[in-house]
């Protein structure tokens, strides 16, 4: 049975302490109800006419059932009723009900169980009272009502406050741990999509730096070989190389230093996602990463620089064409910024690609506004005649991020060789 200490379901010494504290509490208690049964015994068995050391025998072994009220409430109850008549066990009664009342049994059993005790008790009191005093009946029968509620009733309704009280700090306790587990999950959770929300700047950053340096510096190799095969037989074209060559560095630079400068401010949308991984908020989490990449997107490039960045291609040398269909917002920035470069960011891989893999090959360039979407795609034929290669290497990372950009913004991306020998790269981005 479930102990009836105040101190269980409170935060405390260790169980096997409280345990034995327990137990050597009811050694005790049971010790003095066992001296207690035993000295009444002794009138027990003059009325009786029984040998006085059997009175006592029997009165130790009824107060010692006292030791086991915690395991055996309702027992020690009923040798408490049992032994009413006899005129002792005060203590056992009165322990057993409190003891009793307190536990986890049924409220049906302990209000038997009481009523059985109050029956008794009142009985053996009316008698006593009648056989010893001469005195008004009606009085009688209220002394023992009176003292039959005072044995009964008061340890019973402590009990109840005390077991409902053990139990309330029980049901307190359980909440407080499942709550402080609540907080724990939050808190590895928040870790863990700070941490993601910290891979996924990384990762951006990686293919803004990738996209920004693999064309720039792609159009300056073509445009130096170039210049290297004219530069004897064609002075004039050979000038115009190298002043191509320095724009592109220019560009290339230029581009580094604001992205090396928006790295070193710490814009607003990184330095939240490092409070929130600091404050552990999930939820802020959540709408932190969002915001963090559309800020990023705002200020780069969109579809109305296309024909700019189709024309750095043709002046390397490439043969690029441009089609169009459908009058979309997107054609004069209308769309969001995270599509717009996205967009635009495909297609400049795509052409850094086919100045890698495809030098001297004709490059076609779709581009198609529909309802709710926008297409992309370039495609590349065969090589025309034997074109040296200009000697590019290649990191595997272009395709890899183009996939990343669209999937990212739940579009679809595709990309592969086309039956003529050529490659295709194909995209489409919903714009809401």
């Amino acid at each position: 049975m479930t102990g009836t200490g105040e101190e269980q379901g409170r935060a405390g010494p260790p169980l096997w302490w409280a345990r034995r504290r327990d137990a050597v509490g009811d050694a005790a208690l049971g010790a003095v109800s066992a001296a207690e049964c035993a000295w009444e015994g002794i009138r027990f068995s003059e009325e009786a006419g029984i040998p006085v050391a059997a009175g006592v025998l029997f009165g130790v072994v009824v107060g010692a059932t006292l030791v086991l009220r915690r395991r055996w409430p309702i027992a020690v109850v009923l040798v408490g009723i049992a032994v009413a008549p006899a005129e002792m066990g005060f203590l056992l009664s009165v322990a057993g009900m409190y003891t009793l009342a307190s536990s986890e049994v049924p409220r049906r059993i302990i209000a038997a169980l009481a009523s059985m005790s109050l029956v008794a008790t009142f009985v053996v009191m009316y008698v006593k009272t009648r056989g010893d005093v001469e005195a008004d009946p009606t009085l009688v029968l209220a002394l023992s009502v009176f003292v039959a509620v005072a044995l009964t009733v008061p340890p019973m309704l402590l009990g109840l406050y005390i077991g409902a009280r053990r139990r309330l700090m029980e049901s307190l306790q359980e909440r407080a741990d499942s709550l402080e587990r609540e907080l724990s999950l939050l808190a590895d959770r928040a870790e863990e999509r700070a941490e993601w929300a910290r891979t996924e700047e990384r990762t951006r950053i990686a293919r803004e730096m990738h996209d920004v340096v693999a064309h720039r510096v792609s159009l300056m190799v073509v445009h130096a070989a170039a210049l290297e095969a004219v530069a004897v037989k064609d002075p004039a074209r050979a000038a115009k190389n190298a002043a191509l060559v320095g724009d592109m560095g220019r560009q290339a630079l230029t581009e580094l230093r604001e992205m090396l400068g928006v790295l070193r401010a710490a814009p607003k949308p990184v330095a939240a996602v490092a409070a929130v991984a600091a404050n552990g908020s999930v939820e802020a989490v959540v709408r932190v990463v969002p915001a963090a990449v559309a800020a990023g997107a705002e200020d780069g490039p969109s579809l109305a620089e296309l024909e700019a960045l189709v024309g750095q291609s043709r002046a390397a040398g490439m043969a690029v064409e441009v089609v169009v269909h459908g009058d979309g917002a997107g054609a004069g920035g209308g769309y969001a910024a995270e599509v717009e470069q996205t967009a635009y960011r495909v297609v400049q891989e795509a052409l850094t690609n086919c100045h890698k893999h495809a030098p001297g090959a004709r490059v076609v360039v779709r581009l198609a506004h529909r309802e709710g979407e926008v297409a992309m795609q370039v495609e590349n034929g065969p090589s025309e005649g034997p074109v040296a290669g200009v000697g590019l290497p290649s990191g595997g990372n272009g395709l890899v991020g183009m996939r990343e950009r669209v999937l990212g913004l739940g579009g679809v991306f595709v990309s592969g060789p086309t039956d003529a020998g050529g490659f295709r790269v194909s995209a489409v981005l919903p714009v809401r």
